[in-house]
């Protein structure tokens, strides 16, 4: 068996990779797991400021791999305009997309139509046409690979987050549909489903969410970027399609 350090590092080194949301929880691990691979990062994020850091911490790495930001709303269709335009700019084509950018919501009776819609242009009208954009990159280009976040609560459906579980359902939906359009044009589609992870997303003071790690009842964002890593490092000819991770005592 190969050296996995070389092995991944063969397989990832000068890939270009966009990541929404790529500045904060497991976005960020995964932008700093690949940026240590060698691969070449574009993120987005709504905060410049989060953006810095993340292209602050991935050069310390010292890596070969490479991190760029930008920051804008991708609730916005123009800003995802605006976001490919600097894809193009950047990279003059596009290898692979992780769509992960997501804000949290609660149940129904909560908000307004405007959150509601909001909520849902975030969490899963971005990935559509973040997916759109990039398969017309990736077809020119002859192949590629989109790496879809989702959520076990596309599963699990809890009660109290039934707009959250609506659009995390969708990207479940969306990914094994557009996995048969796109396979044809050499084109992979892969889906991480993570329960409880610690990221702001999720509720609680430090010292509750480090009891629950402790306890195995959440896990760090780094061991989705490690998924993610395994799936994008897999060979042209072998595609994993969907990978739910969950913490060894979150009994869902």
């Amino acid at each position: 068996m190969k050296n996995l350090n070389d092995y991944f590092t063969e397989r990832l080194s000068g890939k270009r990779v966009l990541i929404t949301g790529g500045s904060t929880g497991i976005g960020r691990e995964i932008t700093l797991t690949l940026a240590s691979m060698g691969a070449n990062c574009l993120i987005c994020g709504r905060h410049q400021e989060q953006i810095d850091e993340t292209i602050a911490a991935a050069a310390g790495q010292a890596s070969e791999g490479t991190v760029k930001g930008i920051a804008l709303d991708l609730s916005n269709g123009d800003e995802i305009e605006r976001l490919f335009s600097e894809v193009d700019q950047q990279f003059a084509g596009l290898d692979v997309l992780i769509n992960n950018a997501a804000l949290a919501y609660g149940g129904i009776a909560e908000g307004s139509y405007e959150d509601i819609s909001y909520l849902v242009q975030t969490n899963l009208t971005a990935y559509m046409a973040c997916s759109q954009e990039a398969v017309r990159r990736m077809e020119s280009g002859g192949s590629g690979h989109i790496l879809n976040i989702g959520s076990m609560s596309a599963e699990v459906r809890e009660e109290g987050s039934s707009v959250y579980v609506a659009t995390k359902a969708g990207i479940q939906g969306f990914s094994e549909a557009m996995r048969k359009e796109v396979n044809s044009r050499n084109i992979k589609v892969s889906l991480i489903e993570p329960g409880a992870v610690d990221t702001d997303m999720q509720p609680g003071s430090a010292n509750d969410k480090q009891a629950q790690l402790d306890k195995f009842e959440m896990i760090p964002a780094e061991d989705i970027a490690m998924a993610a890593m395994f799936c994008l490092a897999q060979h042209e000819r072998c595609d994993i399609v969907r990978i739910q991770i969950r913490p060894h005592l979150q009994l869902i």
